[in-house]
């Protein structure tokens, strides 16, 4: 495979978002392509993070692919090690697995104006590809922070993302630093076997109860025997969470939603004190809103300390915050999130006049309909700027944008099409429409910093409204909002 091997479509990434897109192309009978996987096993984001407890925040029945229901989920929310076996069933099922190049990391990807070709490099050797789709997902590259000293702590110190099996939590003295959708899975599950737990929060999260449940295994013999049954749940989960975009684009009604999270957080927390520490500051929406039921009751516990001003250096066998306090610890957990609004892959993707994505954006992510780019003729982005919600499961959004893939696939070879480009123009206009949707929002507007925002403080992360508006805009391939090229023979030709 060290030959630059030709492809129609090439896709980055084996997580739900690349192999939803592989699914359907061997649906549809497209079956010239492959998938670029830099690890050994597909999975992406469900891969990758293994820490104790690791479970989704959306409903099992809503995080599945809407062609690929699964009766057997054990639990309401499913858990890490379920949710993998569901992506290996579904490469098995549809006969994916052979398109996969496991231990290929995408290095480079260069458009070929002269053959009308995206020209990939891979850490296992060279391919050329019509069609590029990006599929890595924005949950895949864990951020650490900049800590002074870092380097020298003597210690055990990972990210959540790349938990150290290894690790063994029992009688040390544990330093957290993060208080996102990771940390409140897995600090719960630790605590209990530490000495004690040093918390470092920069801002509280509003935390609202996780209702899980077992599902008992006379229902998923109703899920596999009663036609409708499971989608007929489905139907009803994703039209309950759809109602909270009312609240998310009304701030002035979020704060009625937020006393559920207030009732809880005083019920959870009896001391006052504590419960200071742990009241953000902002409307509630504003960061990402998690669902925890033992997370604030760990909090309270004896050998759990919750520190408000911040990591600020880092020695041999201690941490410090930024008020002076300084506490001796044996590990170092780091549960920062992850490179969201700056991908990794940007500075590796160059376009038509050889700038890569990374120098295209400069630090604002922007993308016609969150899936193409002007000036990168036939690539596609998978949950790419501005489709992330606050609300319900992005794997809707993935599927709308891999039938408008689809769609561009179909046209190109119907009326002999080499290239697609979104105009520059449809490009600024759903950019500036989207913007100023986003602007009223509690995204926007509720009082807080939060990594929706990229480094210039735009919001190019989140989707303002509806799922069912943004499937109607993206689904269909619109090609009036594209430049289309017929292919160039070779001269001589």
């Amino acid at each position: 495979m060290s030959a630059a091997t030709h492809v129609r479509v090439a896709i980055a990434g084996s997580g739900f978002s690349g192999l939803g897109m592989a699914i359907r192309l061997e649906q549809e009978g497209m079956d010239d392509f492959l998938v670029f996987e830099r690890a050994d096993e597909l999975g992406g984001t469900w891969r990758d993070n293994t820490y104790p407890g690791c479970a989704c925040d959306v409903p099992s029945h809503l995080y599945s692919f809407s062609f690929a229901p699964n009766p057997n989920w054990s639990r309401a929310f499913s858990r890490q090690p379920e949710i993998l076996d569901y992506l290996r069933g579904c490469a098995t099922r549809f006969g994916v697995l052979p398109h996969i190049r496991f231990g290929h990391e995408v290095q480079d990807s260069v458009w070929d104006a002269a053959s009308q070709r995206w020209r990939i490099t891979t850490s296992k050797g060279a391919f050329t590809a019509d069609v590029l789709v990006a599929g890595m997902g924005p949950l895949s590259e864990p951020r650490m922070p900049n800590v002074p000293g870092l380097d020298r702590f003597q210690g055990t110190t990972f990210h959540s993302a790349r938990w150290d099996a290894s690790f063994d939590p029992s009688g040390k003295r544990v330093a957290v630093v993060g208080t996102g959708a990771s940390a409140i899975q897995f600090v719960p599950e630790i605590q209990p076997k530490v000495s004690q737990l040093h918390l470092f929060q920069r801002t509280p999260p509003w935390i609202v109860p996780r209702r899980d449940r077992s599902i008992t295994r006379f229902e998923r013999w109703l899920f596999r025997h009663v036609p409708g049954l499971q989608r007929a749940i489905r139907l009803t989960l994703y039209s309950l969470r759809e109602l909270l975009v009312f609240g998310f684009m009304r701030p002035k009604t979020m704060r009625l939603i937020q006393k559920i999270a207030v009732s809880y957080l005083r019920k959870s927390i009896p001391d006052s004190t504590l419960r200071a520490k742990l009241t953000p500051p902002y409307t509630m929406g504003c960061k990402r809103v998690l669902i925890s039921s033992d997370y604030l009751p760990t909090l309270t516990k004896p050998n759990v300390e919750v520190l408000t001003s911040g990591l600020a250096e880092v020695r041999e066998r201690s941490v410090g915050a930024s008020d002076g306090t300084e506490r001796e610890v044996d590990a170092l957990i780091f549960g920062t999130g992850f490179h969201v609004t700056d991908p990794p892959i940007a500075p590796h993707v160059r376009g038509r006049d050889g700038r890569t994505l990374a120098e295209h954006w400069q630090g604002s992510p922007k993308a016609h309909v969150g899936t193409t780019v002007s000036g990168f003729p036939n690539l596609f982005l998978l949950l790419g700027p501005n489709t992330g919600l606050g609300h319900n499961s992005v794997m809707l959004m993935a599927e709308a944008q891999i039938e408008h893939v689809l769609g561009a696939l179909r046209h190109m070879q119907r009326d002999g099409v080499a290239t697609v480009e979104p105009r520059a123009e449809a490009q600024q206009q759903f950019v500036t429409e989207t913007e100023a949707r986003l602007g009223p929002t509690v995204w926007n507007a509720g009082g807080c910093v939060s990594w929706y925002l990229d480094e210039t403080g735009r919001n190019s992360t989140i989707w303002p409204g509806f799922i069912g508006t943004f499937k109607r805009r993206v689904q269909r391939f619109r090609p009036e909002e594209y430049v289309l090229a017929k292919r160039v023979e070779p001269a001589g030709a």
